[in-house]
């Protein structure tokens, strides 16, 4: 479907060009034919209206631009001497090394130019130089030369009319199509909403909402970054002193519409005029320098900032596309590049069908930080890791990041090593950076408010310090001991006392006889999905036998269902609470610690 989509853009270019014009121009024109209408003006008369200013603005426009260029054309013969000096100081010199080289390149080139002697023929007898050639005897072959017939006036009149009238053609196309666009605006809306069904009513208004803002918004962009663009030009070229700068001004913001190609054309006219008007090179080398200064900050800067986030497209996004709607419909293609992107971006965001549209060319995050945790220590890449913990600190606290991050990652290895799916060495690897990574952060430290430091928040909090230890005991392998290692640490953070048991140190009979010698704490399972209740369960129901009062309660991390249907699965060894987060269980287990006190 896609390779009959661009083969059908291809093929029907000469009617898909004029259309898509027309319905940019649309996009620009709407808002003038709809403040005219409010002024009680016919939705006809007000189209006709806007379509005559629109081309009296353009014909304005272009003839002072036509006439500027002409009068420049008429001083040009004054700059004659400055040509010919430049010319000759650009002429490679014949003495010294570089001259030495030049002749010799010369030389080579000659003797490859040149015909080589006829050898005379081995088999035949020497011709007497008094005898004469036979009359039908063939000569040495003659140097044939076609000359072409004058052009007349007819040809020249055949040759100069399609050249002109084409574009004018075309032109004249786009009008129309944006007229009858521009009257039956509502008609074509209406007939869009009936060809996609009227259970789609909701899904189009939104695509085309969506598309309509972020075009008019890709092209109020344009104008201003283009009409910028051209005024510091200008001021640069008054200042170095080139002719007709506010000129040169326009016409780099009208040649910047036409995407990468409009840059150098509108660079390479003042730069040639500096050239051939002034005496000295410092002139077009400020100029040029001027150019280079100016785009680079717009093009990586400016554009890709506000182009990105206006429309929605990343700065790859819009280079492929403008390489590719070129090659599709030639430079028509690379100034409508942008726009229809725009429209494909769009549609891929509301079509399901058409989603990798979106995540091939859109600018939003399409893999969030847990994948790419788990993805750069997949690939043994800690330096990257650390480096995605440490942007994601920068902006979240501590516990978002164990609850929004690591602990995702760690569920996603869970699946893979269930499914076998990860082999033993990127698994160990894994592991051990989580590890590392909750060691390093036992020692972070958030930034506190100015008002917190004033009032002594961490004293009052050291002060209220619960005096029952909450016990942290994983429920069955390496993944839970990993999340009851941050439930312990971010519950000390919080002002508890806790402590974590790795499995590798405690058995039951180790866990249940210091639950036996502190029966006043809180005992906290972690268990971490796909597989957690049935090892939770379990564990569960091996303390209540023993323990039948104590306070119990189970952390199933990052579980998405009904929390009370989960708390029935653990039957007859029922826990006190169940959480999904760990900022739920800070503040459940917060309250608890506070019951058994009072």
């Amino acid at each position: 479907m896609l390779f009959g989509v661009i083969a059908v853009l291809y093929l029907a270019r000469e009617i898909l060009i004029p259309l898509a014009f027309a319905l940019i121009l649309t996009f620009v024109l709407s808002p003038v034919v709809a403040l005219l209408q409010r002024s009680r003006m016919g939705r006809a008369p007000a189209v006709v209206v806007t379509i005559l200013l629109t081309i009296a603005a353009a014909g304005g426009v272009a003839w002072v631009i036509a006439i500027q260029l002409v009068d420049i054309a008429k001083e040009l013969p004054t700059y004659r001497q400055n040509i010919q000096n430049k010319m000759e100081a650009l002429r490679v010199p014949t003495k010294g090394p570089l001259g030495l080289a030049a002749n010799s390149l010369r030389e080579i080139a000659r003797e490859f130019s040149s015909p080589e002697a006829p050898t005379p023929d081995r088999g035949l007898p020497p011709q007497n130089r008094k005898q004469r050639t036979v009359p039908g005897t063939p000569g040495l072959p003659l140097d044939v030369q076609i000359v072409q017939k004058p052009a007349d006036d007819l040809d020249y009149l055949r040759n100069f009319v399609p050249s002109v009238f084409r574009p004018l053609g075309l032109a004249g196309l786009v009008l129309i199509f944006t007229v009858f666009m521009l009257i039956k605006k509502s008609d074509l809306r209406h007939r869009l909403f009936r060809l996609v069904g009227l259970g789609q009513i909701n899904i189009t208004t939104q695509a085309l909402d969506d598309a309509a803002k972020r075009v008019s918004r890709f092209l109020l962009m344009q104008v201003l970054v283009n009409g910028g663009f051209g005024t510091l030009l200008g001021f640069g070229l008054y200042w170095i002193g080139v002719p007709n700068p506010a000129l040169w001004g326009a016409l780099a913001a009208l040649l910047r519409i036409v995407p990468y190609a409009g840059t150098m054309v509108a660079a390479a006219l003042p730069i040639a005029l500096s050239l051939a008007a002034f005496n000295n090179w410092l002139p077009p080398l400020l100029v040029f320098l001027l150019f280079a200064c100016l785009e680079l900050m717009v093009a990586n800067v400016v554009e890709p900032w506000l182009y990105g986030s206006n429309t929605g497209i990343s700065s790859l996004a819009l280079l492929v596309a403008a390489v590719f709607w070129t090659v599709l419909w030639g430079p028509a293609g690379l100034i409508l590049s942008t726009p229809l992107t725009v429209c494909v971006v769009v549609l891929g965001r509301y079509v399901p069908q058409l989603s990798f549209l979106h995540i091939l060319l859109g600018d939003e995050e399409v893999l969030g930080a847990e994948a790419q945790l788990y993805q750069r220590l997949l690939a043994m890449d800690q330096p990257e890791a650390h480096a995605i913990v440490e942007r994601f600190l920068k902006a979240q606290p501590l516990m978002a990041l164990y609850d929004s991050v690591l602990i995702p990652a760690l569920s996603l290895a869970e699946q893979d090593r269930h499914k076998g799916a990860i082999d033993t060495t990127r698994e160990e690897f894994f592991f051990l950076s989580i590890t590392e990574m909750i060691i390093e952060l036992s020692d972070y430290q958030p930034a506190l408010d100015s008002s917190q430091v004033e009032e002594g928040a961490p004293e009052s909090a050291a002060a209220e310090r619960p005096s029952a230890t909450i016990l942290c005991v994983a429920a069955n392998d390496r993944a839970d001991e990993v999340t009851s290692a941050m439930l312990a640490q971010v519950l000390e953070h919080a002002g508890h006392r806790a402590l974590s048991l790795p499995l590798a140190r405690a058995s039951h009979a180790e866990l249940l006889a210091l639950i036996e010698k502190r029966p006043d704490d809180v005992i906290c399972i972690s268990a971490l999905p796909p597989y957690a209740f049935p090892p939770a369960r379990t564990m569960c129901k091996l303390i209540r036998e023993r323990f039948p009062k104590i306070k119990l309660v189970i952390g199933v991390w990052g579980f998405s269902g009904d929390t009370e249907k989960a708390k029935a699965r653990f039957e007859r060894a029922l826990p006190d609470k169940l959480f999904t987060s760990l900022a739920q269980a800070v503040e459940q287990i917060q309250e608890l610690a506070r019951l058994k006190e009072s």
